[in-house]
C-alpha cells in the first residue's frame, strides 16, 4: 500500500545537543486523519517540519511515494499543505487574496488559474467574502481559516496542522473543527485539544521526549487513564 506518510526510524538533535526526536517511525495511509498529541517539548513540532523538507535528520522520510531531498523540495512542499501554529507565520502579503495567491504564483501559475485556485480555497475555508481584506484586521478564528486557505491553494495531497485550534474562541474553534471535518485531504494535526481529537480523529499518535510511546484507535487511548496521565495528557 502507498503511504502518504511514511517515517523510519528518524532522529533530530538541535545544534545545542537537544534530542528532539528519537527513532520515530510512522505512516499515514491516503485519506487517513491522524492526531499527534503530546506534552509540550515532545517533539510534535519537530517532527512536523520534517514532512516538508524544513529540518532533516537521521532516518528516512518520504511523502507521497518522494524521498525529502534538495531536488524535489518544491514538489513535496506543494504536496505537503504545512499550517503553522501562530497564523502571522504565514500570512505576510497586503490582502487576503494575495496571501492566497502566493504559492500558485510562485509555482509559475498563470494568473486566471491562480484565481480560480484562491476562489475554490477561499470557499472551501469559507471567506470567499474576505479577498480584499487585511489579514492583520482579521480575529484568530479568520487568521486561521486564511492560513489554511493559503496552502489548500497549492491543492496538497496533505496537510499538517500544528495546533489548529489554539488560540480560538468557542465559536471559532467549532468552526474550525467542522472545516477539518469536510477537507478531503490526508492530516495529520498536532493538538493538546483531546475533545477535538475525539470527535475528529480515529486514529492518534502520542509522542513524548522525542519517541512515539503510544499509535492506537482514539476511543481505545483515551480509555486508558493510566498511558494518559503517564504522558501529561488529560482525557
Amino acid at each position: 500500500m502507498h503511504h502518504t506518510i511514511k517515517v523510519e526510524h528518524l532522529s533530530f538533535a538541535y545544534p545545542d545537543g537537544q534530542q528532539a526526536l528519537r527513532d520515530v517511525s510512522l505512516t499515514v495511509a491516503p485519506g487517513e486523519k491522524v492526531a499527534l498529541v503530546g506534552p509540550n517539548g515532545a517533539g510534535k513540532s519537530t517532527l512536523m517540519l520534517h514532512l516538508n523538507g524544513i529540518i532533516t535528520g537521521q532516518g528516512s522520510v518520504r511523502v507521497c511515494g518522494m524521498e525529502i531531498n534538495s531536488g524535489n523540495l518544491g514538489k513535496i512542499r506543494a504536496a505537503v499543505g504545512l499550517v503553522f501554529q501562530d497564523p502571522d507565520d504565514q500570512l505576510f502579503s497586503p490582502t487576503v487574496f494575495e496571501d492566497v495567491a502566493f504559492g500558485p504564483l510562485h509555482m509559475g501559475l498563470p494568473e486566471a488559474e491562480t484565481r480560480r485556485r484562491v476562489d475554490e480555497a477561499l470557499a472551501a475555508v469559507a471567506m470567499r467574502d474576505y479577498r480584499e481584506r487585511v489579514s492583520h484586521h482579521l480575529s484568530v478564528g479568520e487568521k486561521k481559516r486564511i492560513a489554511i486557505a493559503t496552502v489548500l491553494s497549492m491543492q496538497p495531497e496533505i496537510l499538517v496542522l500544528d495546533e489548529p485550534t489554539a488560540g480560538l474562541d468557542p465559536r471559532g474553534r467549532r468552526g474550525l473543527i467542522r472545516l477539518l471535518a469536510e477537507l478531503p485531504q490526508t492530516m495529520l494535526v498536532s493538538t493538546h485539544d483531546l475533545r477535538m481529537v475525539q470527535e475528529l480523529f480515529s486514529r492518534t499518535v502520542v509522542l513524548d521526549n522525542g519517541q512515539v510511546v503510544a499509535d492506537a484507535p482514539t476511543a481505545e487511548l483515551m480509555a486508558d487513564a493510566a498511558l494518559l496521565a503517564a504522558h501529561g495528557l488529560e482525557a
